[in-house]
């Protein structure tokens, strides 16, 4: 049997990424471990001391060099201390700086278009 964000795996490609970001919720900020990315969310390591809830709303700010992406998403579920956050809504700025992420990661620009179209049409 597989869960929804099983689901969401397999239809949106998502980036092996290893960095730092911010989690932002209504509780605070912490700095976390970025797992990977997509343009339907992320996976991200929380740090020993940070308390999230699945459902609970947060942003995502990710800082690289020149270029900062920002989206505003939802604790999908947690694993131990992994999150899965699911993309809620992103400014057009970050959709297009995590888009030329994503298809400079995966080497194949058309697979991020579609990923893309897929995203605006649900």
């Amino acid at each position: 049997m597989t869960s929804p964000s099983d689901t969401d795996r397999r239809h949106h490609a998502r980036v092996q990424f290893d960095g730092q970001a911010q989690l932002i919720t209504t509780d605070g900020r912490a700095t976390v471990q970025l797992v990977d990315v997509s343009l339907k969310g992320a996976l991200v390591r929380l740090p020993a001391n940070a308390e999230v809830a699945a459902g609970e709303p947060c942003l995502l700010s990710l800082q690289l060099g020149d270029v900062h992406i920002k989206m505003a998403a939802e604790i999908a579920h947690l694993a131990g201390r992994e999150a899965g956050l699911r993309c809620a809504a992103i400014d057009l700025d970050s959709i297009s700086h995590l888009r030329r992420l994503v298809a400079m990661n995966l080497g194949d620009p058309q697979l991020a278009e579609r990923e893309l179209r897929a995203l605006l049409a649900a």
